[in-house]
């Protein structure tokens, strides 16, 4: 069946597309992509790309124009290794992310579709050492599968400036000495930038790749508080969640941490790199107690730091 509106856990809208390689000889191989349609600002012709810079990663195939603001132009077939059909009939997506606007080619355009992130399987491990750890999640239609791509990993690879670790450099100065935080993130850069972060300010950190990971370790930490008598939080005292997740996405797996009598005592906080007012909205509704977007990443440090106290000095029960 095709993976469209589908029902339970929160909407999800990803546009899907498609690169279109030379393989052995002069066959064809077509790969299938999507990306989170939210981040979308519209689909292009192809344009004529100048300036490329002397320095520059190979995807980078220079800047356009568009409607006066100077683009970088993407081959994202060349950047995931392919050697991509170079056809005039070839989309540029041009999309946003955290602030930064770049346009790729693709070799088509094909649906949007509507699902639920229920719907979306993590990529397992070989799958992610094959693509450079840039599929984030895995999609199963009747004759294809779709590969969402983890976008800001891309670009962060060609403009280092705009990257997580440099904002990760700005991070204010705390000392999370003795406490213990659990971070959910299906992007491997994401999730090992935050755990950076926070390592770096003393946090004791344990990683996660999806919701789903995610709540089977904190339910094994509450039977083992229960085993020994202890609280939750003498196992952990911080749950960090990315929103856009496989199987069980962040307003899920914190609605579940809230509405468990044991382990709603737990601060959470929600980071993505888009939190619009409906997504705010929906995190509140969930139950998040913070919510910060990647340019605020040097503020998580401060604002766990914050919040663990904040819920240490309240009453229990």
């Amino acid at each position: 069946m095709e993976a469209q509106n589908g029902q339970g856990g929160n909407a999800l809208e990803i546009i899907e597309f498609y690169i279109d390689e030379l393989v052995e000889g002069d066959e064809h191989y077509r790969s299938y992509f999507g990306m989170n349609v939210a981040k979308v600002i519209e689909i292009i012709r192809k344009p004529h790309a100048t300036g490329v810079p002397s320095k520059h990663h190979p995807a980078a195939l220079g800047t356009f124009n568009l409607r006066g603001k100077v683009l970088p132009l993407v081959d994202l077939g060349l950047w995931l290794g392919k050697r991509s059909l170079t056809e005039e009939s070839q989309k540029v997506i041009v999309s946003e992310f955290s602030g930064v606007v770049t346009a790729f080619i693709v070799s088509g355009v094909t649906r949007i579709h509507r699902m639920t992130w229920t719907q979306v399987e993590p990529p397992g491990k070989y799958l992610q050492s094959f693509s450079m750890d840039s599929v984030t999640g895995v999609v199963r239609f009747d004759n294809r599968i779709v590969f969402l791509l983890d976008m800001e990993q891309i670009i962060a690879s060609m403009a280092p400036s705009v990257s997580m670790e440099a904002l990760a450099e700005k991070a204010v100065s705390i000392d999370g000495q003795g406490f213990h935080v659990l971070i959910a993130d299906d992007s491997p850069s994401v999730r090992a930038l935050i755990a950076s972060c926070l390592e770096g300010a003393n946090f004791a950190v344990t990683k996660t790749t999806c919701g789903r990971e995610a709540w089977e370790r904190l339910k094994h930490w509450e039977r083992q508080a229960g085993e020994a008598g202890k609280k939750i939080t003498d196992y952990v005292q911080l749950v960090i969640s990315d929103i856009e997740m496989p199987e069980l996405d962040g307003h899920a797996l914190t609605r579940m941490i809230k509405g468990d009598p044991v382990l709603q005592g737990l601060p959470v906080i929600l980071f993505s790199s888009l939190i619009s007012k409906v997504v705010f909205d929906q995190g509140r509704q969930a139950g998040a107690d913070d919510q910060i977007s990647k340019p605020d990443l040097p503020l998580l440090t401060q604002k766990a730091y914050g919040l663990i106290r904040q819920f240490s000095e309240q009453p229990e029960g």
